[in-house]
């Protein structure tokens, strides 16, 4: 046995705390298979969220944005203008995809606001063309928002619509004009049959069922209709499409994506987007084309009503005059008179539409609506210029009108560009329209030198040739309009999109980017690791019980005498019982110990052993009889004497009474003699407490039990005394002096780390010497500290100190919880 310097024992209280990492990873893998049922328990949770939760894809679609040239603008063809780079268009076109105006057309044609369902084994899946139905909803009627309404097939050629909804009150919408408006609801269960094709007019749901050709139905099929709030689906749609440029060696390439739970949808959407975008902006390069188309036929509708009219009269005047003709000379006089006419009536188209064009420059303030200068014949290069680029700046301002605030920077710059080219084509209007005048005066004296040479003609040859005239100008100008329109027409059918599909989503079976399955299966295995991790954490860090004997060795410096192993026993007389067992065994080399301390202070006479604790149910008077019992087969005469007055026990193992014992002697009652009784284990003597007296420390204190002992000390070999814990009362420092050795009993997984600091200071102070500590209810483990590997039994049923140490001997709610915790 180690020769142990108790002058070296410490407290283990000095310095800072340190935490027990070791300790912490012992507990941890003593838990092990508390944090592998964890980890399958959140990996089993993580399975049910994968298999609840719908997949999710994500398809692209790419498409071009391109300055696309009309083959048919030359240098002679004016009615086309080019309103943008491609650096410019891609802006737009991006800012464009994710506009509410745009997104509204696409919900719009698709219809995007009413699902199909069917029941899935977990939810509703959203089926969209899986449908074996169409259902056309009447957009003039309010369809219920939000709620589910059933179909079922009886048959191919009839249905059902069942809902079962618990008020009476919904909203709905109209999705011609958006308007939301209450709906009546029908409460409780309903149903109503009707016919393939036939009209349903219910409150809450307007339309008809048609079958898809080629899906058959079957009796009993139930799918679900619902819809959503339009403007809502516009911003899921709207925030959910994602433009980028496709990569930088292609600048006028985008890419569209989007994602969604059904692929069908998400093709559909990406490809009707790109359509819808692909004609709305044909139509914006085409609307010069168009305005000027407008202008031409609204101008021919003119010339046309005096075309039949000076027809209708050139044919009324001849059947009433019979002329036909007159002579050459006077027909060239006639032709030239025309020709001159109809120049003057092009000045006259000329200066209309330079006024009309002011007065529009002047009063309005959407300059898009324009008709091109050429349709009237109009060359001047400098009014043709600015009609373009005041009709580019004014469309321009109209495309970011879609995601910019009116009064920002951008349309203040745009507006100073609009004024400055307005002021400039005003300018050049009034110096055309002063032209055109002066050139209008020449045209009129002409006219009238070119008359005063047919007035020497009858009068019926005159008005013929005027008749002539003005059917041949009213001809000519027709022709001129309809080659204008023809020329505007040919450009506009000309025109191609500048935005092109390069490559349409199509659903070819991939796409799936969720739910990450193996992330959330990853997720399940760190939470299910690091939540019991934690938990065991905070349950160490709140746990002050000692549980090992490396924790009593780092917390003191007194010496561990020995280690009881974990045995059940009906009774504390294990030792005697079963002396083959571990436990026996185990008392057997402390006693050897014992003999190695005391045999240090040789003295004549009894050597006297002291066992206390810190509170009750350590195992102390476990530990005394055995003692006592293990000297007493070695051949030692020993006597136990009962001490701990205050809850007397081991009467009751050696079937004795606890009617007179230590009591009795120190109160003078009785003799000792007449209190010790002789077991039936050789050479062992008990004597019991006794009564328990209203004042155990007086009596242990009276000079009495200093007289006892001594005279012991001649008459037996071993003393051994079971005293009262150390850590509740006063009483076992009483007992100290009489003491050889001291053994302070410390059950693992029960005694609070605080007691050993309690004693540790007892012995700092002096107040207790030659002290060692038995460690009670030890396990071995493979994984924590080292030991004997077998087990005893220190029962639960040996009681508490309760009454008679300020403990009631109940458990409450925490303690129990604290008790399983700590069995865990």
């Amino acid at each position: 046995m180690a020769d142990y310097d108790y002058d070296d024992v410490d407290s283990g209280e000095g310095g800072s705390i340190n935490f027990d990492f070791k300790g912490y990873l012992f507990k941890v893998l003593n838990l092990w298979k508390f944090v592998l049922a964890c980890i399958g328990v959140a990996l089993i949770i993580a399975y049910f969220i994968n298999v609840r939760k719908q997949n999710v894809y994500k398809l692209e679609s790419l498409i071009s944005v391109e300055s696309d040239q009309n083959p048919f603008f030359t240098a002679n063809t004016s009615i086309s203008f080019n309103w943008g780079g491609v650096s410019g268009k891609m802006g737009k076109t991006i800012t464009t995809l994710q506009t509410r105006t745009h997104n509204e057309k696409v919900v719009d044609s698709l219809k995007s606001y009413m699902n199909y369902f069917e029941e899935g084994k977990y939810r509703k899946l959203d089926i969209y063309k899986d449908a074996p139905f169409i259902f056309e909803p009447d957009l003039t009627q309010p369809q219920v928002l939000n709620h589910f309404v059933g179909i079922r097939f009886l048959s191919e050629s009839t249905f059902e619509v069942f809902t079962a909804y618990e008020t009476e009150k919904g909203s709905g919408q109209r999705y011609d004009t958006k308007e939301r408006m209450p709906v009546v609801l029908p409460l409780g269960p309903f149903q109503k049959e009707f016919k393939i094709g036939e009209v349903v007019n219910l409150p809450f749901f307007h339309g008809f069922v048609t079958l898809r050709s080629g899906r058959p139905v079957k009796a009993g099929q139930e799918f679900y209709m619902q819809f959503s709030n339009f403007d809502g689906v516009v911003n899921g749609y709207k925030g959910g499409i994602a433009v980028s440029p496709f990569s930088n060696a292609s600048a006028s390439v985008l890419r569209l994506s989007l994602a969604g739970n059904n692929k069908s949808k998400i093709v559909d959407y990406l490809n009707t987007t790109a359509a819808i975008l692909s004609e709305t902006e044909l139509e914006r390069k085409n609307l010069y084309a168009t305005n000027t188309i407008k202008f031409i036929d609204s101008s021919l509708s003119a010339v046309n009503t005096n075309l039949k009219d000076y027809a209708d009269e050139m044919n009324s005047f001849r059947k009433d005059n019979k002329v036909f003709d007159v002579s050459t000379e006077m027909s060239d006089v006639s032709a030239r008179l025309k020709d001159m006419e109809l120049q003057k009536e092009m000045e006259v188209s000329k200066l209309n539409y330079l006024d009309a064009l002011e007065n529009y420059l002047r009063t309005k303030t959407d300059y898009s609506s324009i008709a091109a200068p050429s349709s009237v014949g109009i060359e001047e290069p400098n009014i043709q210029s600015s009609v373009s680029k005041i009709t580019m700046l004014a469309i321009e301002r109209q495309s970011k009108e879609y995601t910019l605030r009116e009064g920002s920077v951008n349309f203040k710059d745009l507006d100073r560009q609009i004024d400055a080219e307005k002021n400039v084509l005003l300018e050049t209007i009034a110096a055309t329209k002063s032209t055109i005048r002066i050139f209008m005066n020449s045209l009129n004296r002409n006219l009238a030198t070119m008359e005063s040479k047919l007035s020497g003609l009858p009068e019926n040859q005159q008005e013929f040739l005027k008749i002539q005239r003005k059917l041949d100008i009213s001809q000519e100008a027709y022709n001129i309009y309809m080659d204008k329109r023809s020329q505007a027409a040919i450009v506009k059918a000309a025109n191609v999109s500048d935005i092109s599909i390069v490559d349409e989503a199509k659903d070819i079976g991939g796409g799936l980017i969720g739910p990450n399955k193996s992330l959330n299966y990853m997720m399940g295995l760190m939470l299910g690791f690091f939540i019991p991790m934690f938990l065991i954490f905070v349950i160490f860090l709140l746990d002050h019980t000692i549980h090992g004997s490396d924790e009593v060795e780092r917390l003191s410096k007194i010496p561990i005498l020995g280690l009881i192993g974990k045995y059940r026993y009906h009774n504390n007389l294990v030792v005697f019982e079963k002396p083959k067992s571990a436990v026996a065994e185990s008392f057997r080399s402390i006693r050897s110990s014992l003999q190695f301390i005391l045999n240090k202070n040789p003295q004549a006479g009894g050597r006297t052993i002291m066992v206390t604790s810190s509170v009750s149910g350590e195992g102390k008077t476990f530990c005394s009889i055995n003692i006592a019992t293990v000297y007493a087969l070695s051949g030692k005469k020993t006597i136990l004497l009962g001490l701990d007055l205050r809850k007397p026990k081991i009467f009751d193992d050696f079937n004795l009474t606890n009617e007179t014992g230590m009591t009795n002697y120190f109160i003078g009652e009785s003799d000792f003699a007449s209190v010790v009784n002789h077991t039936h284990i050789e050479n062992l003597d008990v004597v019991p407490a006794g009564p328990i007296p209203p004042n155990p420390s007086e009596l242990l204190m009276s000079g009495n039990l200093e007289t006892l002992i001594a005279e012991l000390r001649q008459t037996y070999d071993i003393i051994v005394l079971d005293t009262p814990p150390l850590g509740l009362v006063t009483d076992a420092l009483e007992l100290v002096k009489y003491a050889d050795t001291s053994i302070f009993m410390v059950r693992l997984d029960y005694t609070k780390k605080g007691m050993l600091q309690l004693i540790n200071a007892k012995y700092r102070g002096g107040e207790i010497k030659n002290i060692n500590f038995v460690l009670n209810f030890y396990k071995h483990k493979t994984n924590h500290n080292y030991g004997y590997g077998y087990g005893y039994g220190y029962g639960y049923g040996y009681g508490t100190y309760g009454n008679a140490y300020h403990d009631d001997g109940k458990k409450g709610i925490m303690s129990k919880i604290k008790g399983f915790l700590k069995r865990i």
